[in-house]
């Protein structure tokens, strides 16, 4: 995949919104093409908790839907933003863990979109003593992790 277009289509928004950039740097993550751009004025590009920044990626992705094919993945991050942010996550997964198996209750998380989601489950995925739901709809869906007792026996039904 040419990298170039969307480089340049991130270029001309961030033009249009009148915010400078001092560079692009592309890279491989996980599969997936990583553009991180650096900027002075990361928090406009970043917003409240990410959403500027998601919805950027958003509208870039929608932009270049005809041209990108479907199973290219990338990512727009902004000074490393989206980086800190799976760190932060899967921290945070971590400590809800330790929580959940120290005073053996379920820990509920504040909801998070699906990415978030995603990270929480697959960082606490191999841990036979926990387990990880989501639950509620929409805005307000959110992840359960909750303590299993590797010494009792579970049936499927249990774990519901």
């Amino acid at each position: 995949m040419d990298t170039a277009l969307i480089e340049t289509s991130v270029r001309s928004i961030i033009s249009k919104l009148g915010l400078p950039v001092d560079g692009i740097e592309v890279s491989e993550a996980a599969g997936s093409t990583i553009f991180t751009i650096r900027t002075i004025e990361s928090g406009k590009l970043i917003g409240k908790n990410g959403e500027t920044l998601s919805a950027l990626n958003h509208i870039v992705k929608k932009m270049l839907e005809k041209e990108v094919p479907r199973d290219f993945h990338f990512v727009i991050d902004v000074n490393g933003y989206h980086h800190k942010k799976i760190k932060s996550l899967e921290d945070q997964a971590k400590l809800v863990a330790e929580r959940a198996r120290t005073f053996r209750y379920d820990v509920e998380l504040p909801p998070m979109n699906a990415y978030e989601r995603m990270i929480i489950h697959a960082t606490l995925k191999d841990a036979t003593d926990i387990q990880t739901m989501s639950h509620g709809e929409g805005p307000l869906r959110h992840i359960v992790v909750r303590y299993i007792d590797p010494t009792i026996p579970q049936s499927p039904a249990s774990l519901d």
